[in-house]
């Protein structure tokens, strides 16, 4: 098993910046990539961004390019927000995956709130 930490998140104005943090313990040797989601309000959890064991990263979600960055120093990853718009209001999950047996693990998510 997997557990996972997030902080960071908050409330913050437009244009702003906001740093999430997550922590991986247990069985960390077992993950191959850790990475964030998403979700909104009335929407479905999506992925922003992931970061490989190896050292890869996934292509960014177009609603963040250019403005979100991901970070990882192996059980940690980090999600650099800026240039804050308030449609980057939602909860924000640290995921991380499991290659075999094939299994997500999931943070308990944290709020982020942009104000216009």
């Amino acid at each position: 098993q997997v557990q996972l930490v997030e902080s960071g998140g908050g409330l913050v104005q437009a244009g702003g910046s906001l740093r999430l943090s997550c922590a991986a313990s247990g069985s960390i040797f077992d993950i191959n990539a850790m990475g964030w989601y998403r979700q909104g309000p009335g929407n479905k959890r999506r992925e922003l961004v992931a970061a490989t064991t190896s050292g890869g990263i996934t292509n960014y979600a177009d609603s963040v390019k250019g403005r979100f960055t991901i970070s990882r120093d192996n059980a940690k990853v980090y999600l650099q927000m800026n240039s804050l718009k308030p449609e980057d209001t939602a909860v924000y999950y640290c995921n991380a995956k499991r290659s075999w047996p094939v299994y997500d693990f999931w943070g308990q998510g944290t709020q982020v709130t942009v104000s216009s």
